[in-house]
């Protein structure tokens, strides 16, 4: 993966956690992060006041990620070289800003 091109925000859901799509959007520029595609919406047992995201099960080329937010979780898939660990650092990274 070109360390020079900025990943990309697929938009194939009209509706997403509040204040993901803008997080999304930061990893996406991020160096080593392709693709962020944000999946399945659904209904949480818990509930969470602040935005949480956090690295669920490795796929191929990339991440499954658990946001939640409310009552609401939602997956994304991310294609990224990063491993689990620097992945969860550029999470935390984008979450603060």
């Amino acid at each position: 993966m070109a360390n020079e091109r900025t990943g990309r925000v697929v938009w194939n859901h009209s509706t997403h956690i509040p204040g993901l799509i803008p997080v999304l959007e930061r990893l996406a520029k991020l160096p080593h992060i392709g693709t962020v595609t944000p999946a399945v919406i659904g209904r949480a047992k818990g509930n969470t006041q602040v935005l949480k995201i956090k690295v669920s099960v490795p796929t191929r080329g990339g991440f499954k990620l658990i946001a939640r937010k409310g009552k609401s979780f939602q997956e994304v898939f991310v294609i990224t070289d990063l491993s689990k660990p620097e992945l969860e650092a550029a999470i935390a990274q984008v979450l603060k800003s």
